[in-house]
């Protein structure tokens, strides 16, 4: 083992030890849409995943460090039906700016309409109906520190609207990736969503979706596999969420939940294998997920694990994933990126 894996390996090692208490658990925070995956390709790696490198711009809402020259002139879009009328899309556009050392910039915007709901009084009276929405703007900028290291920055502007009750927020992600092309291996790091609320729902300031994430991806030599192992929430060790009032009313004194369960919530790994250089399958499993949504006492399936199809061609990339959120409750998400100029061949 080369140098810099035990030194990767001890940085994941402190970040789970941190404990940032200043930041919510669960969905006990706004602005929680900036959480869900914005395309096949995250859909597919399980929702995080900072060093997978892919030819795929979209990879930018993972980790901004991922941009590469290659993906100079791409346009991608990305779809899907979330549960109970839920429909959320994204498009996004890269462009290198030429130079020694290139800056890549993506310019993204993703929209979540949730549809019309009943406006109704105290008393239950439906006074009309009104539209809930979230939407945000990205912009991120992405340049090479040598030839292994990569950084990036993401500003976002996240606004939402559900009926009288409006917010909008200012936030940020920075993102370093280290890659070894003769040894296969990468490695990435991300803070993500750090930021406020410039306009409250109602007068109270509330947290944003802070998320630490570290990870590293091996490729192996002799054949066309590749694994990547992420830590999600990696500034906090205990992230078991414990809703003391619903639980003791439903089902009873929460757990405390022992050591190797705290560890593994952290966990998303995932696995993609290759057929030939143009179709790209990929398998992965969240165990937050599957924990946090596994019914008590039921059958959960395939909970936490999602799929993902990828059709690389030479000008464009067809991507389909599947998520499995509860035993026979999945959503489908299709991605599509075109090509619309020459990738900058250029030397980092």
């Amino acid at each position: 083992m080369t140098l810099h894996r035990p030194l990767f390996l001890w940085l994941m090692t402190a970040c789970l030890g941190l404990d940032a208490r200043a930041q919510t658990l669960g969905g006990v925070s706004a602005f929680s849409f900036l959480r869900a995956p914005t395309s096949p390709l995250a859909t597919a790696l399980g929702s995080a995943n900072v060093s997978q490198l892919s030819p795929d711009a979209m990879a930018t809402a993972l980790n901004p460090a991922l941009l590469r020259p290659s993906m100079h002139g791409q346009l991608s879009v990305s779809a899907h039906g979330f549960f109970a009328g839920t429909r959320q899309l994204h498009g996004q556009y890269c462009y290198g700016i030429p130079a020694a050392h290139p800056t890549l910039l993506v310019a993204a915007m993703d929209v979540v309409d949730y549809g019309a709901a009943s406006a109704t009084d105290p008393s239950g009276n439906i006074l009309g109906t009104f539209r809930a929405w979230d939407q945000a703007l990205r912009l991120t900028a992405a340049r090479a520190y040598g030839e292994r290291w990569h950084y990036g920055l993401t500003l976002t502007y996240a606004a939402s609207s559900y009926g009288i009750y409006r917010s909008q927020a200012l936030l940020a992600d920075v993102g370093l990736t280290y890659t070894d092309s003769a040894g296969l291996f990468q490695a990435g790091f991300t803070a993500r969503n750090m930021g406020a609320q410039l306009r409250t729902y109602a007068g109270q300031a509330e947290d944003m979706p802070f998320d630490v994430q570290v990870g590293l991806s091996q490729r192996l030599r002799h054949a066309p596999l590749q694994f990547s192992l992420t830590a999600q929430r990696a500034h906090r060790f205990d992230i078991l969420y414990r809703d003391t009032a619903f639980n003791t009313e439903n089902f009873g004194v929460p757990g405390a939940g022992g050591l190797f369960e705290k560890l593994f919530r952290h966990v998303v790994l995932s696995a993609q294998g290759y057929v030939g250089d143009k179709v790209e399958l990929t398998l992965a499993y969240n165990h937050l997920r599957r924990a946090e949504l596994s019914v008590p006492n039921g059958a959960n399936g395939m909970t936490g694990f999602s799929v993902g199809l990828g059709l690389l061609l030479q000008r464009m990339q067809v991507r389909f994933a599947r998520a499995v959120y509860q035993n026979g409750l999945a959503y489908s998400q299709f991605g599509l990126s075109v090509s619309l100029g020459k990738p900058l061949q250029l030397r980092l």
